[in-house]
């Protein structure tokens, strides 16, 4: 969503400055204090330090966004709800199958339930052959996920602050531009809006690749185009603003079960993970600075975020922008550290850590110096959001999420939905063709085959991809995309798919902010 060039938005660094600094701001009246669940913190002992107790309760971190943090768990309540009502829903169904009023009695209790209709091609046909509940299956989830985008889009589901607010933020620390490659990993799908807590409109993109392994190629490219846009039209500034494009890449871990637990792509071997993320990071700035000269530079970020915990480690660069794996803030351990502080000493402890952390690693690691200012307080924004998430998963699942594993509904192919930002809902493989996407494809596909199809349901794969309805026929090439994807996977997975086990579903959506969500059938309509 492109929320840079609205009306009367103010862009400049010094308005920025007259703000409260976002993230080091937070309202007093967020940060009160809450009496958790007895259930929470019985488990807080034996789950996550983090979560510590202080007479029989959790404790509430001083910089804790509740009205936040509440928000955001109705919100979650709601979507999650929804998926996990399409089973039993269906197993009612077909406990009907055989009735004589069957078909009008399926589509009363889907109405009612669900929310719209089943496919009446496959509930007619149920008396002959029986009902197909793998098609059927995956027909819900589909139609529950344009449902669910369609009342996300025009419900204004919960930002972290107002988008304006975060871009002079972020143009205050000298960034125009924010782009984010995430591993494909679902539990990492709500990066952005809760373990981040940051406004979607404010990130320029949020593309998730197989172990956080982004296109350096494609990114160029789409540095290019942001540049282009502030040379051309001075958006979100102009050039001679003096900020930078921020690339920042995500890997993951997980504390409960690291051996397995962690980035399939990399065999869960953390170590492998920030290596190899922080690799593509140099390659991506070379290249930007090999084709456009030193003075194109761009500055990187890498981060590891703790699926178990939601709990983030930042690794710290140096004063010429070079990052290393043993330079770093560990975000539990400074919840920790914090929790029993008030506001102002623990901010400063934040810093505090940031500056520790610039002057670890011996030898080869030790960096050279502190980053600038716009980076120390980017860091410190990102550290102090993330509290609130470590204690949003504290309260409410007593510091570690009890699905330490997958637990993806659908796979998601192609530019993803910005509507749905959720821990564990979709595995995301981003792609133009499925020759580039396969390792990302693959790794999903194997993921699905242990969660649903060694239960006999099929793999859901949502393809979606957005169109510029100022181009003319962008919408008609669009579209075609969608069915040669489509052609390419079912190809690809002949044996899934010639078992029913391959469920499809088509959308496109204008690139325009608000546009709806249009389903695409096989024929192109």
């Amino acid at each position: 969503m492109n929320t840079r060039n609205r009306p009367g938005r103010h862009t400049s660094p010094q308005f920025a400055a007259s703000r409260p600094p976002y993230g080091l701001g937070t309202p007093n009246g967020a940060l009160q204090g809450r009496q958790p669940e007895t259930l929470a913190a019985s488990l807080a002992l034996e789950s996550n330090p983090g979560c510590a107790m202080q007479g029989g309760r959790l404790c509430s971190h001083p910089l804790t966004n509740q009205m936040e943090n509440r928000r955001l768990l109705a919100y979650e309540k709601t979507i999650k709800e929804r998926f996990a009502n399409i089973i039993p829903v269906l197993k009612r169904i077909a406990g009907l199958q055989h009735a004589a009023e069957f078909v009008a009695q399926a589509q009363a209790i889907a109405n009612q339930e669900l929310g719209f209709d089943l496919p009446s091609r496959i509930l007619a046909d149920a008396w002959v052959t029986g009902l197909d509940m793998s098609a059927l299956y995956g027909e819900t989830v589909m139609r529950t996920l344009r449902l669910l985008a369609e009342q996300a889009r025009t419900s204004n589901p919960p930002e972290a602050v107002d988008v304006d607010e975060a871009v002079s933020f972020m143009l205050d620390c000298g960034y125009h531009a924010v782009d984010i490659s995430p591993c494909s990993d679902g539990r990492l799908k709500g990066l952005v809006r809760y373990i981040l807590r940051l406004p979607t409109g404010a990130v320029r993109s949020s593309k998730s690749y197989a172990g956080a392994m982004f296109d350096v190629e494609a990114n160029v490219k789409r540095w290019i185009e942001t540049e282009l846009m502030r040379f051309r039209e001075g958006r979100p500034v102009t050039p001679d603003a003096g900020t930078r494009y921020l690339k920042m890449v995500v890997y993951h871990t997980s504390s409960s079960d690291p051996a397995h637990e962690g980035c399939a792509a990399h065999g869960s071997n953390e170590v492998r993970a920030a290596e190899k993320g922080l690799e593509r990071l140099r390659e991506f700035r070379q290249a930007i600075e090999n084709s456009f000269c030193c003075g194109a530079s761009v500055d990187t970020l890498l981060i590891g975020v703790d699926t178990a915990t939601d709990a983030i480690k930042v690794h710290v660069p140096d004063a010429d922008g070079e990052m290393s794996l043993y330079r770093a803030v560990d975000n539990l351990a400074l919840y920790e550290q914090t929790v029993n502080d008030d506001g102002n000493t623990a901010r400063l402890k934040v810093y505090q850590a940031i500056q520790a952390a610039s002057a670890q690693g011996g030898g080869w690691g030790r960096g050279n110096g502190e980053p600038h200012e716009g980076m120390r307080r980017l860091i410190a924004t990102l550290l102090i959001n993330n509290l609130s998430q470590i204690e949003y998963v504290c309260g409410n699942w007593g510091g570690r999420y009890p699905d330490i594993g997958h637990n993806e509904r659908f796979i998601s192919v192609g530019d993803g939905f910005e509507e749905f930002q959720l821990r564990n809902l979709a595995y995301f493989a981003h792609l133009h063709t499925v020759e580039e996407g396969a390792p990302d494809m693959d790794v999903g596909i194997n993921i699905f085959k242990k969660l649903n199809v060694n239960h006999g349901l099929p793999i859901p794969l949502a393809i979606h991809f957005r169109y510029d309805s100022r181009v003319p026929g962008c919408r008609e090439r669009t579209v075609e995309r969608c069915q040669r994807v489509q052609a390419a996977l079912e190809l690809r997975y002949g044996e899934l798919a010639r078992q029913g086990l391959l469920v499809c579903g088509m959308t496109v959506q204008d690139k325009r902010p608000g546009s709806p969500i249009e389903s695409i059938e096989a024929n192109g309509a």
